[in-house]
């Protein structure tokens, strides 16, 4: 192979001896857990709220915006679920750019894998132990899951990794619950396959063993839009795209069916102040339609302390770094107005 082998990773036990969860931090992982699948099965009627940075760059930030979630989640409790985002890994669809806290623990300075697997399970063991909140994360690399399998509530299989064959097989043995985003094409029946695929049992190669899973029953869809040929954003949250999506899960046997609505992304042609009306469109047709009530357990957002988003080296504290976010005054705002709206 024309590569330079630079480091041998730690195996995952290692990493999480040396960076082990309480007995605390256990117990909360799995309630978030049991309270997601609750709603997934249509045993709690609240609603999923999975919000935060498009990538958690900076560890002080990350718990700081999520701290400020706390008093806002006894607010709501009665009608929403919020879970953070604290997403690690930063897709590029040209691998250029920054790569998220795995690759570049500080984003000013070159990419250490060593220190940034180190750096991700230590930022997502700070928000369990520290603000009480289980947290999602997007499984960009399958063979990295187990670094974190232990922590995460729950997990997300990005637009250009669900069509691989190893995300949805290594998604059929994770318990948390899985969302399949729909391609950057737009193809629901892609997205149904992997969830499919995730939802039944395999044998397959996971880090250099043979291994049997037992399928994820939580596996669903994540509805974030698409680009047609010209490379322009086509939203799919409307009434028809939810009708759409409900007629789909009709024709396949699937458990629990499921949807979350990412607000941002080809949505939003991430503008993330349209995230605000997205969301008010949505829970509208929810109320019209009692089956797309159902259908829809809830929503990704992406917010961060300030408006906007910045490029890597200007320092302003709680900027994204990637992708735009919606700042804080606007977000508070936002999730009580979608508790007011789900009375």
């Amino acid at each position: 192979m024309k590569v330079e082998f630079v480091k041998k990773l730690a195996l995952p036990d290692e990493i999480k001896k040396e960076c082990p969860l309480s007995e605390k931090a256990v117990k909360t992982v799995a309630d978030k857990k049991a309270e997601m699948e609750a709603i997934f099965r249509g045993d709690d009627n609240r609603k999923i709220l999975i919000i935060g940075p498009c990538s958690a760059d900076n560890e002080d930030s990350v718990i700081d915006y999520i701290s400020r979630l706390i008093p806002l989640q006894e607010e709501v409790k009665e009608k929403i679920l919020i879970v953070p985002r604290i997403y690690t890994n930063k897709p590029r669809t040209t691998g250029e750019g920054y790569k998220g806290m795995l690759h570049q623990p500080n984003p000013n300075e070159k990419s250490d894998l060593v220190k940034g697997i180190m750096a991700t399970r230590h930022l997502h063991r700070r928000a369990i132990e520290e603000t009480g909140f289980a947290c999602a994360d997007e499984m960009l690399y399958p063979e990295n899951y187990q670094y974190l399998d232990d922590i995460l509530a729950y997990v997300a299989v990005g637009a250009r990794s669900v069509e691989d064959q190893q995300h949805r097989l290594t998604a059929s043995g994770i318990e948390a619950p899985v969302g399949m985003k729909n391609p950057t094409s737009g193809d629901y029946a892609v997205m149904f396959n992997a969830i499919q695929a995730a939802q039944h049992p395999h044998t397959f190669i996971y880090r250099g063993w043979e291994v049997v899973s037992e399928g994820n029953p939580y596996a669903h869809a994540i509805l974030r839009g698409s680009t047609n040929k010209h490379g322009e954003n086509l939203p799919n949250y409307h009434y028809e795209d939810l009708i759409r999506l409900y007629e789909g899960y009709s024709k396949r046997e699937l458990q629990n069916p499921a949807a979350i609505i990412d607000t941002n992304h080809s949505n939003s042609g991430k503008n993330p102040f349209e995230q605000v009306r997205i969301i008010r469109e949505v829970l509208y047709s929810m109320k019209y339609n009692e089956n797309v009530g159902d259908l829809v357990k809830g929503f990704m957002v992406e917010s961060y302390i300030e408006d906007g988003c910045q490029k890597v080296g200007e320092g302003v504290y709680g900027k994204s770094i990637t992708d735009p976010c919606l700042g804080w005054y606007k977000t508070e705002k936002l999730i009580l107005q979608m508790a007011d709206l789900l009375k």
